[in-house]
């Protein structure tokens, strides 16, 4: 008897974990497993919240106008040509659902953000997945990778898991050797954490097949509410609109998004204390021997001497109510990410840190 199958590679999608939150037998944790901001959204966001709760009964905005004049307003681009999206994954699966079929291929980097494969394997594509050079996104690699086949280019910069990222001649040099027909994808899922860097917006300005996506998530603090966006050349953003439910983000979301982004001064403050905060816990890792690459977002990988030191770190830390991410399913089971925290929870890695290696 014939019973439902899904499509060719469904099957293949390890179903995606999220940061852990909670502890077994362990009060008041501190989650620094998802990257989260650790002093919330916008002041200004929340109250947009609460207002828009008297509107919960009207359907919201179906083209998000006001938000990508918002999101223009504060980068210098043209409305017209963003899009927004549940999250920035909503905009990774738009791409790979309108360009990728089955036949097709699609380059990612060994430690790359894992909704690249899922996204590819959901339309019945083909992940191809290159070498990094020192956890760092390796041009010549992913050239080299590249078919007449290769229909997507991801590259996340700053890079997730690793922090790491490659400067603007470089991404320029990756768009440059790409053929016509395929698209490089910038997810700047991080930007922000990068002063002066557009995320490759000048870029996608003078040329056909380069995209950036962003989110709310991280610096905004808005990872309940799940907003993203991306920015492309016109006829790009036309083919996305065509698969975007007309409804996919509520009026609360929206609005807080835009509340989130109007207000530079505490974004502004955000990005100082992690930049502060980021530097001091690096450092205070290195000198009981637990070194990190530098980092461009608002984490660091650090890295151990194998596996197994990885993962009785990891224990050893949640013994303490620290929750950080294990990244083995990122091929870097040596290593733990950790979300820079506020300064408490800052002090408090580095302190059962160096009991740990005290201990070891």
């Amino acid at each position: 008897m014939s019973t439902p199958q899904p499509q060719p590679g469904v099957m293949d999608i390890a179903l995606y974990q999220g940061g852990k939150s909670h502890v077994a037998g362990v009060a008041n944790v501190v989650k620094l497993s998802s990257n989260e901001n650790p002093f919330g959204p916008s002041p200004k966001a929340i109250e947009a919240v609460r207002d828009s709760a008297t509107g919960l009964h009207r359907y919201p905005s179906t083209d998000h106008a006001a938000l990508r004049g918002a999101i223009g307003a504060r980068h210098g681009l043209d409305p017209d040509r963003i899009i927004c999206g549940v999250g920035s994954d909503e905009i990774i699966a738009f791409l790979c659902q309108a360009y990728v079929g089955p036949g097709d291929e699609v380059i990612h980097t060994e430690h790359g953000f894992a909704m690249y494969r899922i996204s590819t394997l959901g339309a019945g594509g083909t992940p191809v997945e290159v070498p990094e050079r020192e956890r760092v996104t390796d041009v010549d690699a992913i050239l080299a990778a590249v078919t007449n086949r290769t229909r997507l280019v991801f590259i996340a910069n700053p890079n997730n898991p690793t922090g790491t990222m490659i400067g603007e001649g470089e991404v320029a040099r990756l768009a440059d050797g790409l053929p016509g027909h395929v698209i490089l994808v910038l997810d700047g899922a991080y930007a922000e954490y990068v002063a002066g860097y557009d995320g490759g917006a000048a870029l996608i300005d003078q040329r056909d097949n380069v995209v950036m996506t962003r989110t709310f998530s991280k610096l905004y603090g808005l990872g309940g509410l799940r907003v993203g966006w991306g920015y492309a050349p016109q006829a790009i953003i036309d083919v996305l609109n065509r698969l975007r439910g007309p409804f996919n983000l509520s009026g609360t979301a929206l609005a807080a998004a835009e509340a989130a982004i109007a207000d530079a001064d505490y974004a502004d403050w955000c990005l100082a204390e992690n930049a502060r905060l980021r530097g001091w816990l690096a450092e205070a890792l290195a000198e009981v021997g637990v070194p990190s690459d530098t980092s461009c977002a608002n984490f660091i990988l650090a890295r151990f001497a194998d596996r197994d030191e990885a993962e009785a770190a990891d224990a050893f830390l949640q013994a303490r109510g620290l929750i950080t991410r294990k990244v083995a399913g990122y091929n870097l089971p040596q290593a733990l990410r950790i979300t820079v925290g506020d300064e408490d929870s800052c002090q408090r890695v580095a302190q059962a840190i160096r009991d740990f290696k005290g201990a070891a």
